[in-house]
């Protein structure tokens, strides 16, 4: 039985500027997070790896997703802030291009393949691990225009897309 399931024709659209940013962050408790902190995990440095992990995730975002359309990028970049008083990492992802369809599944991609790559290398010192508010921050190009998550932004984001 067909399903239905096909991709986009973006074939007749005309390309324009894509941007979109996407967050997340994981829990790591007391003992990882310092250990993050003081670049010390037995594995190596988690947040220097997350951020190449987070580009090459958002880099084949569509190899996982059958839907997605293969995107040629122009920019990502990868960026983790620390959060002490929930012994969390924050992970940010901003992706661009110039394209026929948006990169919000880009910036997704790259924020969770970086907060898996942190889990991966705190797993041994905290099995208690979580990963939660993944979400699109905002989406900017195409006919939609502007999009900024309703539930709000930093202001590091909103001087990005402004």
């Amino acid at each position: 039985m067909n399903q239905g399931f096909h991709m986009i024709d973006v074939g007749g659209k005309s390309p324009t500027h894509r941007t979109a940013i996407a967050e997340g962050r994981i829990h790591v408790g007391e003992k990882a997070f310092s250990m993050i902190f003081h670049r010390a995990l037995p594995k190596g440095d988690a947040l220097v790896l997350a951020e190449i992990a987070g580009i090459q995730g958002a880099k084949t975002a569509s190899q996982p997703m059958p839907l997605c359309h293969p995107m040629g990028l122009d920019h990502v970049q990868v960026m983790t802030d620390f959060e002490p008083e929930h012994h969390a990492i924050r992970v940010s992802c901003v992706a661009s291009t110039h394209a026929k369809t948006g990169v919000e599944m880009e910036a997704l991609a790259g924020v969770n393949a970086a907060l898996l790559t942190i889990w991966d290398l705190t797993k041994m010192i905290e099995p208690n691990l979580r990963i939660d508010g993944i979400c699109l921050l905002v989406k900017n190009g195409g006919k939609s225009g502007l999009w900024l998550n309703p539930n709000g932004i930093s202001d590091w984001v909103r001087e990005r897309v402004a």
